[in-house]
Order: structure tokens, then C-alpha cells, then sequence
């Protein structure tokens, strides 16, 4: 049953991809290899993308006629190696993506849920009030002061 509810979902290459850069996870999270090839690609194709953009950015720097150690020069750029440094670790623990500086970046992107005030509100809200111009768009001081009231309501004096 779940296979087919969320089946679009387990075929999304940036939902795999999340998965795979969670320590937790990596490519134990499905033993389709299909799957797993599938996110390892997007990851290799956005390491390759940000390759590109830090060259692009050394070569705006300067130009090779003005610098004459251009030559020596060489820019650190995300790799594969880096890819499989991190997939080669055996820790669970966050932590190890801040040693993958390029394998970090990109989990946070992935796996950072957008903000939304919406099930706050909801939450929060008296009688699913949620709708109507009085609730639709708190700023943070009207909510906190809200639920305030609200939660001190609740205690007898």
C-alpha cells in the first residue's frame, strides 16, 4: 500500500539524494540499486555544478596574463573522492558532514524543510479560526502574545 501511495516520492532523485546525505542513511535506505544510482547521480551532478561555479568565480579573480603564479595555482574543488570519502564512513553522527564541506552544503539545502507559519497557527489557533483576516498573517510579537493569553487561560489563580 505504501509503495504506491508514495511511490513518486521514492523515484524523486533530490528526495533520494536527501536521504543519501543524511550519515543515518547513506544507501542503506533502499536495497533498489537503481534508486540509489539515481541520487548518487544528482549529488555528483550538483558537486560537478559547484565545481564549475568556484572555477568560474578563480578565473574572474584574476587573469592569467596579470598573475604569474597561475600556473602553480589550484583551487580545492568537491570531487567524487569527496562523495565517497563521506559514503566510506561508518559514523552516524552529523558531525561528519562538516568534514565534507561541498557533501554539507548540499544536505542542508536538501534536507532544510521550507518555514511555514501555517501549522503553527493552526496549532495555536482558537475554534481552527486559521482563515479569517484577524488570523491570517501574525507577526511573531501578535502570535507570542497570543498564545500567551492562550496558555495562561489554562491556570486557575
Amino acid at each position: 500500500m505504501s509503495s504506491s501511495r508514495f511511490g513518486e516520492f521514492m523515484e524523486d532523485q533530490e528526495l533520494i539524494s536527501a536521504a543519501i546525505l543524511l550519515p543515518k542513511f547513506k544507501t542503506s535506505s533502499t536495497d533498489k540499486a537503481h534508486i540509489i544510482k539515481a541520487g548518487m547521480d544528482y549529488i555528483m551532478h550538483y558537486l560537478d555544478a559547484s565545481k564549475g561555479t568556484q572555477q568560474n568565480e578563480s578565473q574572474r579573480d584574476a587573469s592569467d596574463e596579470d598573475d604569474v603564479f597561475s600556473s602553480i595555482k589550484t583551487v580545492p574543488s568537491p570531487t567524487a573522492s569527496e562523495l565517497d570519502g563521506y559514503l566510506a564512513c561508518a559514523s552516524e553522527e552529523m558531525g561528519l558532514l562538516q568534514s565534507f564541506p561541498s557533501v554539507e552544503k548540499l544536505s542542508l539545502k536538501l534536507n532544510t524543510p521550507l518555514p511555514a507559519s501555517a501549522a503553527c497557527e493552526r496549532l495555536f489557533s482558537c475554534a481552527g479560526q486559521l482563515f479569517i483576516p484577524k488570523r491570517a498573517s501574525l507577526d511573531s510579537t501578535n502570535f507570542e502574545n497570543q498564545l500567551i493569553v492562550k496558555l495562561n487561560s489554562k491556570f486557575k489563580i
